[in-house]
């Protein structure tokens, strides 16, 4: 099992920051790889993503989300899971922290993780989500239910 963690430091209050994260749908616009997420349902996503010629499908459920402070999911089908943290640092500012677990399934996956491409990817994904609700400066839309 392959554990991936990177924080980023954004510039919005953490209820932006979590209700952005929130709009899983629009993940495609700063994840490499992702090609759509569609919301099945509160706790269900559907995704589909194409990363190093690797195409998949799967579910995941959201096992926990509790407003501006957690998400957690577990994948469906692929050895996943993983939890986004929201970390106030003033009225302006938010630590958002990644961390996933995961096995590498396949040849290219397993080479890929020996050679840090996940860890670069997460990071990658991580400065993107950052460089994309900055820019905006507010929030696409929000869920703010629990789980």
């Amino acid at each position: 099992m392959t554990s991936v963690t990177e924080s980023v430091e954004v510039a919005v209050p953490v209820r932006t920051a979590y209700n952005q994260w929130t709009q899983f749908e629009e993940f495609p616009e700063f994840m490499a790889g992702v090609e759509e997420v569609r919301q099945l349902s509160d706790r269900t996503t559907h995704w589909r993503t194409k990363i190093a010629g690797v195409e998949r499908e799967f579910d995941a459920e959201i096992v926990e989300q509790v407003p501006d402070q957690r998400v957690a999911w577990m994948a469906q089908g692929v050895t996943h899971a993983g939890e986004v943290t929201f970390e106030p640092l003033g009225a302006d500012r938010t630590r958002v922290t990644a961390k996933m677990d995961f096995e590498p399934e396949g040849a290219v996956e397993q080479v890929g993780d020996k050679l840090g491409m996940v860890d670069h990817r997460v990071k990658a994904d991580m400065a993107r989500f950052k460089e994309y609700i900055e820019k905006r400066g507010a929030a696409s839309g929000a869920w703010r239910g629990e789980i």
